[in-house]
């Protein structure tokens, strides 16, 4: 795990591997590389040079862009790492801290295996800090759990160090401290999303979920198959069918003697997906391991939420099954009766996300919250819709669905608000059932966020989050975005239940 420092050392006398600092492209439409508050000491090492040296090598400042070079005597670390920030912001404004999140993780994962590098980049507040620590650490993030480690093998960046920032002044502490346990619940949840299905069945899931919640003072609940059968879960039941390995719902629980407000999540957790006796085609079964990050994401959320003691109380329930293909297994044309009573007919046991939400959603619902936020890798009609760094929300209310899309963008996670067209909901209408799995194909994305509302309980607020596109990237890593498990979502959760202790959200 990498660790974190705040630093009143000059950048000229740290001791360290590497420094890092930022650099940018010109503002104003000027020409050439500046750069970025925070470099100045290095720069006086490189004769006021640092610039044109970086230039010399083709550094531009462009997003991410990293650029390496050797120190002068003049410094006690042996490198600089020079990371891009993009367009220098204007006179008298400051750089975002999205653009400080992305520098960070950029430079953090070109600096795997360096045992301590200190960050030079610009944090005139607070916020700024956090954003330099939170992308740092989220960059440094490497799964290497399943790989033989030779002793030439490199580890993530083992410490960073935010220069700059003075440790005893309470608001830089109170925002490194914030970052240190926000990164450390996101990588925990690409550490789960990232291994492999034969060692995370949903029984392994449950085991995990219950040693850290104890770990954190949550209150944990596992229903096993027997307590599922006796309970009516039909849909968590019907999903988990055809496995030999049984399904689970988790609920954990934290509380706080001056909660004013419960937030309820819920997370599909699918910890394989095959697409049931709907066999996914070759090409679609690789990274399905993949389709429980939505119960990783809120497992991460309310475990983070404990640690940082905010006065909220936050349940999370972690829907949890296999969906396999197999003598006893579902069939397309089943009807299922769910928790909530309501019978559903399966018209496609690929459709299996919903039938597990639909009773974790409903159980939820009977301990009245004031709003509820699913998560969940629902559908692939919303990857076409919004691309693979885009998950889309929807709602039951337009103002609760602005206040999540607006947490979203300010904690750097990127979402789109969605409808939920009334007239979509004839689609799943069945001649056998209450209701089918499956509507019309246009607009599949939100079919399912129309079928998840039927078991909203009523007069509950409520958010569906489809991180179909952004929870397991396929391509390159980019900023402090690793390949594989993203953790996408964790923050956003988090700060809406900060946000809700806050009242700020009603």
């Amino acid at each position: 795990m990498t660790a974190l420092t705040l630093s009143t050392t000059g950048a000229a006398t740290l001791r360290a591997d590497a420094l890092v600092v930022g650099v940018a492209k010109a503002a104003d439409g000027g020409k050439g590389l500046v750069l970025a508050p925070g470099a100045e000491a290095v720069d006086s090492a490189f004769d006021g040079k640092l610039a044109a040296v970086l230039e010399t090598l083709g550094a531009a400042g462009a997003e991410g862009e990293v650029t390496k070079v050797p120190s002068p005597s003049g410094l006690k670390a042996p490198l600089v790492l020079a990371v891009g920030l993009g367009q220098a912001p204007e006179k008298d404004e400051a750089y975002g801290a999205e653009a400080l999140r992305r520098a960070a993780g950029s430079a953090a994962r070109a600096l795997s295996g360096v045992k301590k590098a200190g960050f030079a980049l610009p944090v005139e507040a607070a916020e700024d800090v956090a954003a330099v620590a939170e992308g740092a650490l989220l960059g440094a993030y490497a799964f290497t759990a399943y790989q033989e480690r030779g002793k030439d093998a490199k580890g993530p960046l083992g410490e960073v160090a935010v220069l700059g920032a003075k440790p005893r002044d309470k608001a830089a502490k109170a925002a490194a401290e914030r970052a240190l346990a926000l990164a450390e619940e996101v990588n925990r949840a690409r550490d789960l999303i990232n291994t492999p299905p034969n060692d995370l069945t949903p029984e392994a899931f449950a085991a995990v979920a219950t040693a850290a919640g104890k770990e954190n003072g949550l209150k944990v609940q596992v229903l096993d198959e027997k307590a599922l059968a006796k309970g009516g879960y039909g849909g968590i039941l019907g999903v988990g069918a055809g496995s030999a390995n049984p399904p689970r719902l988790v609920k954990l629980a934290y509380t706080h003697p001056d909660a004013e407000k419960t937030l309820a999540m819920v997370g599909k957790g699918i910890t394989y997906d095959s697409g049931g006796i709907s066999l996914k085609p070759a090409g679609h079964n690789e990274t399905m391991k993949c389709d429980m990050s939505g119960a990783a994401a809120v497992f991460a959320a309310v475990v983070a939420v404990a640690r940082l003691g905010l006065p909220v109380n936050v349940t999370g329930w972690l829907a949890l099954a296999e969906n396999m293909p197999s003598g006893t297994a579902t069939r397309p044309g089943d009807v299922l009766r769910m928790y909530s009573g309501k019978t559903v007919e399966v018209l496609n046991t690929d459709a299996e996300g919903r039938l597990v939400l639909a009773d974790a959603l409903t159980r939820a619902s009977e301990e009245a919250p004031d709003a509820i936020v699913d998560v969940a890798t629902l559908t692939g009609a919303m990857v076409l819709a919004l691309g693979n760094r885009t998950f889309g929300v929807m709602a039951n209310d337009d103002a609760f669905r602005t206040a999540v899309h607006e947490t979203a963008e300010e904690v750097g996670e990127q979402s789109w608000p969605m409808p939920l067209p009334a007239d979509l909901r004839k689609g799943m209408d069945s001649p056998t059932a209450d209701i089918a799995n499956m509507g019309e194909r246009m607009g599949g994305g939100l079919v399912a966020g129309l079928f998840l509302k039927e078991f909203v309980g009523e007069g509950i607020t409520w958010a569906h989050l489809d991180i179909a596109g952004p929870a397991f990237n396929e391509s390159g890593p980019y900023g402090y975005t690793p390949k594989g498990g993203t953790g996408s979502a964790v923050r956003t959760l988090v700060r809406l239940a900060e946000r809700t202790a806050e009242g700020d959200l009603g």
